[in-house]
């Protein structure tokens, strides 16, 4: 998940920005087709973080409500299969990009950064291919993430009520249970990074739906542009704040970050005595 935002940010946030704001020191893009491939890592990458973080949401869902396929599928072998599965269809998926948009960066601050003709833009073809692209990403890992995090949240609810009948019916038993409090750290970590994936992904999403509705001839309402800035910058946002949320959660972390700041204190301590 960390790879994944980071490269969605040094492709999307970074190079794509550069031909814009150095429009005159990069006018020899234009004659280079870079921009195209450009795109197809950048969609990929952006998949990439999307779809992880469905099989993070998964792969949680399996390991507190499945017990007896936690053993087989929650291992360092399958995370490295799922990871590089995902990894490749992603890249396959969005092979479709550099047919569609053209080799040369538009140097225009606006969303759009590969030139699109007029052609490609009118095709229903191509509508509907991205039609599909924005169902895929993120429209169905919405459903997937807000269905597992349902299942996972019952599973919880239902645990917690049986555990506490039967741990009342024992004495002498410590009231702290650590494996329920493992168990509630681990869905407001998983509900924290889900629902702050949805939140942020939500206004690019319906924007970008209602673009392509409104190619193909459907005009249910008006949409300012303002709306696509805004749902480009939270896309953005998203994956910044998927990596912090997720270390900063993890004790281990904590006291790693701890150990670190306290290390030059130490140091100095040990040198004066």
């Amino acid at each position: 998940m960390s790879a994944a935002d980071l490269l969605v940010i040094i492709l999307d946030l970074i190079l794509r920005h550069i031909p814009i704001v150095y429009e005159e020191q990069f006018q020899f893009v234009q004659s280079i087709s870079v921009c195209n491939i450009h795109a197809v890592l950048l969609y990929a990458a952006t998949d990439c973080s999307v779809w992880f973080t469905v099989t993070f949401t998964f792969d949680r869902f399996v390991a507190i409500c499945c017990q007896k396929l936690k053993s087989k599928y929650c291992s360092e072998k399958t995370s490295s299969v799922v990871l590089a599965t995902v990894t490749v269809l992603s890249c396959f998926k969005n092979i479709f990009w550099y047919f569609m948009l053209s080799g040369r960066y538009w140097l225009m601050n606006e969303p759009w950064f590969c030139y699109l003709t007029a052609g490609v833009r009118n095709s229903r073809i191509w509508v509907t291919i991205e039609f599909l692209h924005n169902i895929l990403t993120p429209g169905i890992p919405f459903m997937v993430i807000l269905l597992l995090n349902a299942l996972t949240v019952r599973h919880i609810l239902v645990s917690s009520r049986g555990r506490r009948r039967l741990r009342a019916h024992r004495r002498g038993e410590s009231r702290r249970d650590t494996e329920m409090e493992s168990r509630r750290k681990s869905i407001i970590l998983l509900l924290v990074i889900s629902g702050n994936f949805i939140l942020l992904w939500a206004v690019l999403m319906v924007y970008s739906i209602w673009a392509r509705m409104y190619d193909l001839g459907y005009e249910p309402f008006y949409l300012p542009w303002l709306l696509l800035e805004l749902g480009f910058m939270l896309q953005l946002l998203s994956c910044c704040t998927n990596t912090a949320i997720y270390a900063v959660t993890q004790t281990q972390f904590r006291e790693q970050l701890k150990n670190a700041l306290k290390y030059p204190f130490t140091t100095i301590v040990k040198f004066i005595q």
